[in-house]
């Protein structure tokens, strides 16, 4: 099964996504673990991905769907992975699409996390990230150790609650489209109330499944 996540900066789609591939037994996938782990290994899309973040170039969709497709062909990928932050406009979606059909793969469902954006603006306005691991978190202040790797916890400059905002507009700009495209393209795509703690949360993301 193939999962993508959609929703909004500070919906939780990240928090979510480890204990829900837990429990469905298998991997999650995010962007950027996978484009650090095709440059670490010299993989020949992490060697083109490498050449652009060497000039400060953005790495382009072409190359990062390359690295996903790599990264579907690894045998513990054969049972399904949850995507998260992998789609985020309709060219990628697009992408997407071509790089499993060419794998004889499809997209299986679409969770589309929905928070109210005065709750968003206050989880991100008052979160801190990892400046080692990402790791974000939510009531720890900047400077204070991270529980997971050791490193200092920051606050990222777009997390400031006019920044949250502007980031929000954005989101619906690029991501509204997505959610059409999808739905036009007969993906399940499924609404889930992404408000409460992340236990409740898990349970509602696993009931929205498709059996």
């Amino acid at each position: 099964m193939i999962i993508v996540l959609l929703g909004p900066p500070g919906a939780g789609k990240g928090t979510q996504a480890e204990p829900v591939a837990q429990r469905l037994g298998i991997p999650k996938v995010a962007t950027g673990d996978v484009l650090r782990a095709a440059v670490r290994e010299g993989t020949p899309m992490g060697k083109a991905a490498q050449g652009y973040m060497d000039r400060g170039e953005l790495v382009p969709d072409a190359v990062i769907l390359g690295i996903m497709k790599e990264t579907f062909t690894r045998p513990e990928m054969a049972r399904g992975v949850i995507l998260d932050g992998v789609v985020r406009t309709v060219p990628q979606a697009e992408g997407l699409e071509r790089v499993l059909r060419e794998l004889g793969r499809q997209v299986d469902a679409v969770l589309l996390f929905e928070v109210p954006d005065d709750e968003l603006v206050r989880r991100l306005s008052g979160r801190t990230i990892c400046d080692r691991c990402q790791t974000p978190y939510t009531g720890r202040e900047p400077g204070t150790s991270c529980p997971k790797c050791g490193g200092t916890l920051v606050r990222r400059k777009d997390d400031d609650p006019d920044a949250v905002r502007r980031r929000l507009r954005v989101y619906r700009d690029q991501t509204a489209p997505v959610i059409d495209w999808y739905r036009d393209n007969g993906t399940p795509l499924v609404a889930v109330d992404a408000v409460g703690s992340p236990a409740d949360v898990t349970e509602r993301v696993v009931r929205a499944l498709p059996k």
